[in-house]
């Protein structure tokens, strides 16, 4: 049995791929079928280390992204989407799998332009409210779609879409407590917020934690994810503002954190800040935490911002518009948050309520007996 993975290449795809990969591989142990054959295909392995430690064989495909404004790139990008998808429909004819599992995001657009042409089973996941264009196209032809919210349901066939939140990996809904403090060395007593910005990070949410870091630290300890190319001029402007602060350990900064890190800051934190891609969201909600969320002003389809607010309806989350995001809405914002103690443990379990744990197993199931019956 061969299976074909397919997503953009950000972490907002690729972990709850590997999420259902691991639902998948205990499906495929429960029933004790032969191992199988699983290849995740894309313009780039964003983990090549987990792939190999999960065996997961990588295709790399090339594929254009087609951008909502005008730019010359455009052009060049259709050129690349065009040659990746007739090099995909060769490349996934000699592998022949039974089924294919797209997340959407243009790299996404050649494996599924393939299962097209060549008859190949599809089930696909959408993690936003509102589709990205390659799932809005290829849910035309799916088999199955999956869900994360219920607003998305009314942009695909009711016949075939199923609500099961996005994938998070099974960990996330394991809060790790024990030993979280003395990790980042910080103090018991003093509250701990934890700003993230997504898997590239985010520059807008560093610039302010940075001009409020030396109020923050005042009450304060603080972790920030700040995205390995931001990381280098987070830490020196944080050194500079910080420099003459007795409180200066109460502030740790990180460019990329690996699901280990993450679980970490989720365990030690008491409140999240983050933008509103569905991943992070999912993410909180199966840690169990209050949050702040931050749409990017400028996502595609303006998802984060619908993101964001089908979320705050279940009350886990408040709402800052990047356009009203300054250094002192967020820290007055953080201030009424952290002071109202009962607000945040209804916010908690708001947010527990509305996770999905079962998400990676549902489509993991899917996925093998539609694979079963094409086989």
């Amino acid at each position: 049995m061969k299976i074909l993975f397919t997503g953009g290449g950000t972490g907002g795809h690729f972990y709850p791929i590997i999420a259902v990969i691991d639902e998948l591989n205990k499906a495929i142990e429960e029933k004790k079928i032969v191992k199988a054959d699983i290849i995740f295909m894309s313009d780039s392995p964003y983990d090549s280390q987990l792939l190999f430690k999960k065996g997961i064989r990588f295709k790399k495909i090339y594929s254009g992204k087609i951008r909502r404004y005008f730019s010359l790139l455009n052009i060049t990008d259709s050129i690349k989407t065009f040659i990746g998808s007739i090099k995909a429909v060769w490349s996934i004819y000699t592998d022949f799998p039974d089924i294919i599992f797209s997340k959407g995001g243009y790299a996404s657009f050649p494996a599924v332009f393939a299962s097209r042409i060549l008859g190949i089973p599809l089930i696909i996941h959408e993690s936003d409210t509102v589709p990205g264009k390659v799932n809005a196209w290829s849910g035309k032809f799916a088999k199955r779609i999956a869900i994360s919210f219920e607003q998305t349901g009314k942009y695909f066939p009711k016949e075939k879409i199923a609500l099961t939140g996005n994938p998070v990996r099974n960990e996330f809904f394991i809060k790790a407590t024990v030993g979280t403090k003395d990790f980042f060395k910080f103090e018991e007593e003093v509250p701990i917020l934890f700003f993230v910005g997504g898997s590239q990070g985010a520059k807008k949410i560093n610039d302010i934690v940075i001009d409020i870091l030396p109020e923050l630290v005042k009450k304060y300890q603080v972790i920030h994810q700040c995205g390995k190319n931001n990381k280098a001029e987070a830490e020196g402007r944080a050194a500079i503002v910080l420099e003459k602060s007795p409180l200066k350990n109460r502030y740790r900064s990180f460019g990329f954190m690996d699901e280990n890190l993450m679980r970490m800051a989720y365990g030690a934190a008491d409140l999240v800040v983050s933008r509103a891609g569905s991943g992070s969201i999912f993410e909180i909600a199966a840690s169990g935490l209050p949050s702040i969320l931050i749409p990017l002003s400028n996502s595609a389809q303006d998802h984060q911002k619908e993101n964001a607010y089908a979320y705050a309806k279940t009350r886990a989350t408040d709402v800052v518009e990047e356009p009203n995001l300054t250094p002192n809405t967020l820290l007055s914002e953080i201030d009424r948050l952290i002071n109202n103690k009962q607000g945040l443990e209804a916010m908690a379990k708001a947010a527990k309520n509305f996770s999905k744990p079962d998400a990676a197993g549902k489509i993991a199931k899917e996925i093998l007996n539609l694979a079963l019956e094409h086989a």
